[in-house]
Formats: C-alpha cells, sequence, structure tokens
C-alpha cells in the first residue's frame, strides 16, 4: 500500500488499547479474571463479546454481562463490583505493558494536534499516561469512558478540539464505524489487533492499513 501523507492532517485521533499501548490481551483476559467466579462458560462468554466488540467500554460490556450472559435485572451492588475486579485484573497490565515505537517521532514530523479517544476508563487512562510520560504528546486530551467514542469524538469536534482534516488511527471495526459517523479519515492498524479477519474487513470496506505507529516514521 502506497504511504500515506499523514503530515497533512492538522488533527491526529488514536484509540488506546492497541495502537499506543499493546493492550488488548491484558483487557481480554481481566474480563475473564473479572467474571470467572460466575464459571468458565459465563466468563468465556464475555470474553468473545468482548473481542467482537472491541472499543466499546467496559461499562456497557458488565452491563451486557448481567442483563445478556447472566440473564438478571441489572444490580448496581454487583455491576459495581464486576467493574472493581476488572480495574483490579488491569492497572497492572497497563502499567507494563509495551508502548507503541515511533511516538516521539511522529510527533516532531506532524506538528498536528493529538488526541487519545478510548473505549478505555478515563480516569485510568489519564493515570497510566502519565505515570509513563505519555501525557506529553496528547495536547488535544486523553478521553474515554463512560462517554462512548461516538459522543467524544462529536463533542470535541463541536468544541472546536478536532480541526479537519483529522485521521483516526484505531484497530476495531468499532473505530472504524466511530470515525465514518464523525466524518474522519480512518486508517487501520494492525500490529496488535483483536480483530480476526482484518484483513478482508478492511478489504471490503475499502480501509487503508498499516502495521503500526512505526509506519509512518520509517
Amino acid at each position: 500500500m502506497s504511504k500515506l501523507d499523514i503530515t497533512r492532517y492538522q488533527t491526529l485521533v488514536f484509540d488506546c488499547d492497541g495502537v499506543v499501548l499493546n493492550s488488548n490481551k491484558i483487557k481480554t483476559q481481566a474480563f475473564y479474571e473479572a467474571t470467572k467466579h460466575f464459571g468458565h462458560e459465563p466468563a468465556q462468554a464475555l470474553v468473545d463479546y468482548h473481542v467482537q466488540n472491541g472499543g466499546i467500554s467496559r461499562y456497557a460490556k458488565v452491563k451486557y454481562f448481567i442483563s445478556e450472559i447472566l440473564k438478571q435485572e441489572f444490580d448496581e451492588a454487583l455491576y459495581q463490583d464486576l467493574l472493581a475486579r476488572f480495574a483490579q485484573a488491569v492497572k497492572d497490565g497497563l502499567m507494563t505493558c509495551d508502548i507503541a515505537e515511533g511516538l516521539a517521532e511522529l510527533k516532531l514530523k506532524t506538528k498536528s494536534k493529538w488526541l487519545i479517544v478510548s473505549g478505555g476508563d478515563q480516569n485510568e487512562l489519564r493515570e497510566v499516561f502519565s505515570a509513563r510520560n505519555l501525557n506529553q504528546y496528547f495536547d488535544g486530551g486523553i478521553l474515554g469512558s463512560p462517554d462512548n467514542k461516538d459522543v467524544l469524538l462529536e463533542r470535541e469536534i463541536s468544541a472546536q478540539n478536532i480541526a479537519n482534516p483529522a485521521l483516526f488511527l484505531g484497530d476495531s471495526k468499532y473505530d472504524s464505524q466511530a470515525a465514518s459517523l464523525a466524518h474522519l479519515n480512518f486508517v487501520f492498524l494492525n500490529q496488535w489487533t483483536e480483530v480476526k479477519g482484518w484483513e478482508e474487513f478492511c478489504d471490503s470496506n475499502e480501509l487503508r492499513n498499516f502495521s503500526s505507529i512505526q509506519s509512518f516514521v520509517e
């Protein structure tokens, strides 16, 4: 695939998991750890739902687990307990997982505003990015759930924090859909994606795809 002139964009919007951090598998395992006390089958069902719906927040997925997998009415105490279990399981991994190569070089090359727009918990992301000295790159903000990506993008565009031309770098089907809804250009990064058949997905949707952030600085 031909090179993409990433320097022409005024704004770069990054997903976090699988794009900036190699954390997809950490979150997948955390969903299992948070729910395994209900048994293997329910926990695995949540893992399968999570993988099929990458980029959607933990809040929505835990609600799905309660209503659609456990077939229970919503219970606030259970909901908060599962969220706490998930957060505990994921935190250490986010502090130690691989960081995408090429961030510093790309920041110098592009001179554009950068934002994180993630399905991850916003407070958790900000803590991790600060501790790992990543917040220095994202001058447009580090944004996450409980608001979903559609809401976040709409809000930041309305506030003129995202200026066109803008490019969204993601690794999930939902990232692609959110970018399309917000009228942002999109590239699919495949190095760490958990989307099965991502090649076919990109081909059928005519999406440009690259391995990683490093691809834009080589």
